[in-house]
């Protein structure tokens, strides 16, 4: 099942043979080529460059990443825990996919101002491959503005910088006045009315690499990357120590970084694994009251570099709203899943019977992520743990051939078809994965295919290929209106 075809082409996962006959079925549908052809590159790209939007509150972070995001509704996602949460969204400019980083959505769980751009700052330097600077330039370079410039000069991360806020020719001055930050040209923007974002997209695009270094997986064999990822006191530090035991291998110090992320290498269940260092970001900045918000950049940083997130939950307590914010995160970031309930050993009859029922209502979005029940003080069931991680990564990688996916949707079509809406009936004509980690699947189809219709087939296609411990992107193409060709 896993046969994997790598090509280094635009035809995503599909191998050449795979790749023709797939788009002679497409003629034969009536597809546009250009049009299958862009689907299958939308889902199977690899990893995509990162770009920060960082500044100060209220200078038109979000305002200008709903800009670059253009009319791509699509992509932000309007789900009630998701909207705010939510940092990275994918986008596009002149015919080139990166990822889209927002800082902005989290500044009100924030007193100290210093300390949100500081962590901002912070996490640029860590998980992303170019920065686009925001300063309001109708107030000019302020005080904030220069340590930031100082935290990113530091990291030696390319940066573009915006200036927001310029909203006609009388504003080009404020503009030019901030070449004074030493970061070469400001681009002036008004991310309200859209002008000037595209020059400053243009500038921001230069800046990012082609495609970015592939961080995880890079040796053949080489330690797979796990980020232990949770809401604060859940206990992974004393879940690493014990999964670490005496067995500890090196802890690899890499410099070269302005804050040495430490990843320790862990031996457990016969395997060295690389447990990314959700300490992430040092609190430089010496703040009580922004701990959710560093504990969100953290997560964020560690996902990031991450193939699998097991996120700890304190079994003991109720499932919380900020549990939930954490898996949804994960997913978001497409990475194979594992929940590890700590604690186990504390919990009598009633609480476990009250944890299932909490599961059930508060997770049931996510009924394939792989479980443990585990204890982070006495180390019990803590051999479940690798197994449940391979199982997650295996499922993250499984690539399902064209031939077999598509008979696979034919039964489907045929048993369950889609509802009649409006006197006409939508149906799924072919489809094909165009990508693993996580898998992504590109269907085509006739008319469109409403939400319960595509849980009905992703639920479907878990059940007949496994997929176990990962989400599925599904993405669906309509046919254009216009006669079939003959």
């Amino acid at each position: 099942m896993n046969d994997q075809i790598h090509t280094g082409d635009e035809h995503g996962e599909l191998g050449d043979a795979e790749y023709a006959e797939f788009m002679e079925l497409a003629a034969q549908e009536g597809f546009d080529p250009e049009e299958v052809e862009s689907g299958i590159a939308a889902a199977g790209h690899g990893p995509l460059p990162v770009l920060a939007v960082v500044g100060r509150p209220n200078v038109g972070k979000s305002t200008l990443v709903n800009r670059i995001l253009g009319r791509r509704e699509a992509v932000v996602e309007d789900r009630p825990g998701v909207t705010r949460d939510r940092v990275t969204y994918e986008a596009e400019w002149a015919g080139r996919r990166f990822k889209v980083v927002d800082t902005g959505g989290w500044e009100q769980d924030v007193l100290g101002i210093d300390a949100s751009v500081a962590a901002q700052a912070e996490f640029a330097m860590e998980a992303a491959d170019a920065v686009v600077f925001v300063v309001d330039s109708s107030v000019g370079a302020t005080d904030t503005d220069e340590a930031v410039v100082k935290l990113l000069r530091r990291a030696g991360k390319p940066v573009v910088l915006c200036a927001n806020k310029v909203d006609g020719p009388a504003a080009e001055a404020d503009a030019a006045a901030l070449w004074s930050l030493g970061l070469g040209e400001p681009h002036p923007v008004s991310a309200l009315h859209g002008r000037g974002t595209g020059d400053m997209l243009d500038a921001a695009l230069d800046a990012l690499p082609e495609a970015p270094a592939q961080t995880f997986g890079t040796a053949i064999g080489g330690p797979r990357r796990v980020a232990l990822i949770g809401r604060p006191n859940v206990g992974k530090s004393s879940l690493l120590n014990k999964v670490a035991g005496e067995e500890r291998v090196v802890v690899n110090e890499q410099a070269g970084t302005t804050r040495d992320p430490v990843d320790e290498l862990i031996e457990l269940g016969g395997k060295t694994w690389k447990f990314v260092d959700t300490a992430g970001i040092r609190r430089r900045v010496h703040l009580q009251e922004g701990a959710d918000y560093y504990a969100s950049l953290r997560t964020a940083a560690a996902l990031e570099k991450a193939e699998v997130a097991v996120v700890l939950i304190d079994a003991s307590e109720s499932i919380s709203v900020q549990d939930q914010r954490i898996i949804t995160m994960a997913v978001e970031a497409g990475r194979a899943l594992v929940i590890a309930y700590n604690k186990w050993d504390t919990l009598d009859e009633e609480r476990r019977y009250y944890l299932e029922r909490e599961i059930e209502r508060d997770l049931v979005q996510i009924p394939w992520a792989q479980r443990v029940n585990v204890s982070a003080r006495t180390g019990r069931h803590m051999e479940k743990l690798v197994p449940a991680i391979e199982t997650a990564i295996a499922g993250w990688e499984t690539r399902v051939p064209t031939g077999r996916l598509n008979a696979f949707l034919g039964e489907i079509v045929a048993s369950h078809p889609h509802p009649i809406r409006g006197g006409k009936q939508p149906r799924i004509l072919f489809g094909t994965q165009a990508g693993i980690k996580p898998p992504r699947f590109v269907l085509f189809a006739s008319g469109f295919l409403e939400a319960g219709y595509r849980r009905f087939v992703e639920r479907r296609l878990r059940e007949e290929f496994g997929f176990e411990g990962t989400p599925i992107h599904i993405s669906v193409r309509v046919r254009e209106k216009r006669g079939r060709k003959k």
